[in-house]
């Protein structure tokens, strides 16, 4: 078994198949017969289910999980209103702090060995008024995956999240193609830009689907991942 301990997914925007990814990687991961639990270190944005309000991309990281886990600890901080979580936070009466977030990850990892962990928006989304999820990634020391969501513009986008993350001083160990607009143009070559211009191995290619499924998604792993 490698020494792989955590893995922080991030995304060219918001609404480009993170948490989709994350899911696969959590599939994935446990076919080398590892215990595996998803994090969604802030949900913005909760949908009424009964009486309580609850994240989707949190259950769905559960659902991918093969270790169960306290909600206080996968997704320590829910926000109602979907906005950025520095705005959201403000909105509930709160403040979400790295320090917060990286507490609950090291409780995680304390009960499986790998933990995924899905950042919301962007890189850079503000946490409070002077940190970034980014600055979590940091802490964590993690390899990084970004998800490209194919659609125009998404080269420049990606390139610069990959220039980022690499300026705060983290690896980028691999990226994911999401086919988010089934009416782009040159989607293969745009992929092929992306290869040559990303330097980082190309895990998957997601095709377009109303319905995906992460349980189905192959991901070409790294091997030190394996």
């Amino acid at each position: 078994m490698s020494d792989l301990r955590c893995i922080f997914v991030t995304g060219t925007d918001t609404h480009v198949g993170k948490t989709l990814v994350s899911a696969a990687l959590l599939h994935n991961l446990t076919r080398p017969h590892r215990q595996v639990v998803g994090m969604k270190p802030v949900a913005a944005g909760l949908e009424q289910h009964g009486d309580t309000w609850v994240s989707a991309d949190a259950q769905a990281l559960r659902a991918a999980s093969s270790v169960a886990v306290p909600p206080e600890l996968d997704n320590p901080v829910a926000l109602p209103e979907p906005l950025s979580p520095h705005l959201a936070a403000s909105l509930a009466g709160c403040r979400v702090t790295v320090a917060q977030l990286h507490a609950a990850q090291q409780a995680l990892a304390e009960r499986a060995d790998v933990v995924v962990v899905e950042g919301s928006g962007g890189w850079r989304v503000p946490l409070n008024d002077c940190e970034t999820l980014a600055d979590l990634a940091v802490v964590l020391n993690a390899p990084v995956v970004l998800v490209v969501g194919l659609r125009l513009g998404c080269l420049n986008h990606a390139l610069l999240t990959a220039e980022a993350i690499r300026a705060d001083g983290l690896t980028l160990a691999g990226w994911v193609a999401n086919c988010i607009d089934p009416a782009m143009d040159c989607i293969a070559v745009n992929i092929v830009a992306l290869e040559a211009r990303l330097n980082a191995p190309l895990l998957a290619v997601l095709p377009w689907s109303d319905a995906p499924d992460a349980r189905q998604i192959q991901m070409t792993l790294p091997e030190t991942w394996r």
